[in-house]
């Protein structure tokens, strides 16, 4: 069953709460297709989740725009960090293996690029910026087994 929850993000501090928050619900195998317009805050929110995941507030976490994935070894287990904006072409993701692998968090930023991304994921997290631009509007939804929401 798919439930929706929004919440009201007021800066890039709530925005880490709330990446630290996820990141302590998510599982091997879950993809979180990240989704919004540029600048939403897509990168900003994995950024969190994968420090949180790591246990390192510190770690860098480069926007993966041009590599497409950077991978991250966490006493969790492995994460995925994936930005489809730059594909070409649906096809082009079979190449990156964001599926392949059951125990890895995928974290998937422009996910939207690539259907099968889509069905695949766990939980889906659209942001956007409201009018006036201040803070940034968090609509989460996926399957409920009690694991993720609410976030209120």
């Amino acid at each position: 069953m798919a439930e929706t929850t929004e919440i009201f993000l007021a800066d890039d501090a709530a925005t880490a709460d709330f990446g630290a928050a996820l990141a302590a619900r998510l599982r091997p195998g879950d993809v979180v297709s990240l989704e919004g317009e540029l600048g939403a805050g897509k990168t900003a929110l994995a950024r969190a989740i994968v420090r949180a995941l790591a246990g390192d507030a510190m770690l860098d976490v480069p926007s993966p725009t041009f590599a497409l994935v950077q991978p991250y070894e966490t006493p969790g287990g492995p994460v995925l960090h994936a930005d489809l904006y730059r594909i070409g072409d649906a096809a082009e993701v079979d190449e990156l293996g964001l599926l392949d692998d059951d125990d890895a968090i995928v974290l998937v930023e422009w996910a939207e690029r690539a259907p099968e991304v889509v069905a695949a994921s766990t939980l889906r997290i659209a942001l956007t910026i409201p009018p006036g631009g201040m803070g940034r509007t968090a609509r989460i939804s996926g399957r409920h087994e009690g694991a993720f929401l609410p976030f209120a």
